[in-house]
């Protein structure tokens, strides 16, 4: 019997959002503790105990922690649910390359934009313009005549690259040169156990 999968989270960090998007849709039992990011909660003892880099996500899976968004997915993908990691070498290694665009220019670019927005962070927004067109562009050839990125069924690549993606436009990114970026996300939208992650009326969005 499966333990029930403890994820410290915060409700705007795509990097959680994207475990916990995960544990929905493959319906691994979990539950989500959020931590008080602006009180600071992440840089005290308790938490720095399970991540010393005081950053979420971090699940705790029985004796088991593991942090860092990605290395989460696979952990929990070869646990629980390996239908969304399949065990063949070419296919992992195309898995691979969107966990990497995942953790760089998705990250350097629309996850960078929103930081600046939603979070004042002082970052140069034409660099993270720039590098989120390249990463946004890539994404959209490849989504080609395709459902999702690898293979025909959904994998651990698709949940790396949504949350960020799908609120690009907080950060002022626009989506609307992307028509095969946004019908992925909107196949992700479709899944069973689908969670959003809360929306900020800012960039683009705003009222």
């Amino acid at each position: 019997m499966s333990n029930t999968v403890k994820i410290h989270s915060f409700a705007l960090s795509g990097h959680a959002h994207r475990v916990v998007l995960f544990a929905a849709i493959a319906g691994i039992k979990h539950q989500v503790n959020l931590i008080d990011l602006p009180a600071g909660e992440h840089k005290e003892a308790p938490f720095l105990a399970l991540n010393p880099l005081g950053q979420v996500p971090v699940i705790e899976d029985g004796d088991v922690v593991v942090s860092d968004s990605n290395a989460i997915l696979v952990y929990l993908a070869k646990k629980y649910a390996p239908t969304f990691l399949p065990n063949d070498p070419f296919v992992e290694a195309q898995i691979q390359k969107f966990l990497t665009l995942a953790a760089g220019s998705l990250a350097f670019g629309p996850a960078a934009a929103r930081l600046i927005t939603v979070f004042n962070a002082p970052i140069n927004v034409e660099y993270t313009m720039e590098i989120a067109a390249k990463a946004l562009s890539q994404l959209d050839l490849h989504m080609q005549g395709r459902e999702f990125l690898v293979g025909n069924t959904p994998t651990i690549a698709d949940i790396a690259i949504y949350s960020y993606t799908a609120h690009a436009p907080e950060g002022n990114v626009s989506l609307s040169p992307y028509p095969n970026v946004q019908r992925l996300l909107k196949n992700i939208e479709a899944l069973d156990g689908f969670v959003a992650m809360p929306t900020t009326e800012i960039g683009l969005l705003a009222k």
